[in-house]
């Protein structure tokens, strides 16, 4: 055991890819708003980063209401991206964001790849965006509206039009694929520093007594996110480690205690995300960070980055990721 565990002392900095966090934890993205909604509730500058609700290059509607619908375990939603565009985000929301020191990553997307360059171009010199997250879970209309995430070329394609916001590019990849690791493989080609795992599960909810949706979006259904999507998630960050040894992960999918964000980690995730368990508590991202710290305390961990892959029982391309020890990630402490 180290010296800074007899202490109790955690180092719980964490970097994905090439980008530096002072936390492993974030939000996820649509389940913090635009801004600074959070604020009241914690120091946005202590998480790894506010990853903002997705934005076009375009303002939005989204979808007719109703858009949320409670599940045994977990939340569906057809919120439909509904948003101001990136011009009157960067005008309106993104100020707030920078004025309490949150380091921000823009999460964008679009119904073509054009739509994807455009949206990134405008976030070139955004103060405080430190990374730009791609949600390839979008129809592509060039392509049958076939959902980019589904498809290795188009997902390629909108990454690596996201480079022309000059920022590091994170893919945030759907789970409704056969093989997840064909699709991250794509959009490491396409330019992808990290993968972003995973969106939500398709899924669709029924008012028996009306003999209709409970969705506004009718037959189109929902994304499934919450519990029920933490095993899906941790599967895929598992096997894109075990595939891509040397890429930055960011786990998201049902983390709402300290001790799910070791879990991801264990599995290969540098990194997390908290989503709809803010919607029960918008404290939920800051206890998650707590309960991460608090369990390495109680399981003599120093260093929250000396989980990472431990799972797999070996150091995951020390190469490319740089030293890293993988001991002291035994024990169970339920935070």
């Amino acid at each position: 055991m180290s010296l800074g565990a007899l202490l109790g002392r955690v180092d719980a900095t964490a970097q994905v890819g090439s980008v530096a966090l002072a936390s492993p934890v974030m939000t996820a993205s649509g389940t913090a708003g635009h801004g600074a909604e959070l604020a009241p509730y914690m120091e946005l500058s202590r998480l790894g980063a506010v990853v903002v609700k997705s934005l076009a290059a375009f303002p939005w509607p989204g979808n007719a209401a109703p858009r949320v619908h409670p599940t045994a375990a977990g939340m569906l939603n057809s919120v439909g991206l509904q948003g101001p565009g990136v011009a009157r985000w960067r005008e309106r929301d993104l100020p707030a964001l920078v004025e309490r020191g949150a380091r921000v990553v823009a999460s964008i997307w679009g119904r073509t790849v054009e739509d994807y360059r455009r949206a990134a171009e405008m976030l070139a010199g955004a103060p405080g965006v430190v990374a730009v997250e791609v949600n390839v879970s979008c129809p592509n209309v060039e392509d049958r509206s076939r959902m980019f995430a589904h498809s290795p070329s188009a997902t390629a394609d909108a990454v690596e039009a996201a480079a022309a916001a000059a920022l590091p590019c994170w893919a945030k990849l759907s789970p409704n694929v056969p093989d997840i690791a064909e699709i991250a493989e794509a959009a490491i080609g396409g330019g992808a520093e990290a993968l972003v795992l995973v969106n939500t599960v398709l899924g669709m909810a029924i008012d028996a007594r009306k003999r209709t949706y409970k969705l506004g979006s009718g037959p189109a259904g929902g994304g499934l996110s919450g519990p029920a999507l933490r095993p899906v998630a941790l599967r895929a960050v598992h096997d894109c480690r075990s595939a891509f040894p040397g890429i930055g992960i960011v786990g998201v999918g049902g983390v709402s205690r300290g001790v799910h964000a070791v879990e991801m980690m264990l599995a290969g995730a540098d990194a997390v995300q908290v989503g709809t368990a803010t919607f029960a508590d918008p404290r939920a991202a800051a206890k998650v960070a707590a309960g991460l710290e608090r369990w390495c305390r109680r399981n003599g961990v120093s260093r929250v980055r000396d989980l990472v892959g431990a799972v797999q029982g070996a150091p995951v391309g020390e190469a490319d990721r740089g030293d890293r020890d993988r001991s002291g990630s035994g024990g169970s402490d339920d935070q």
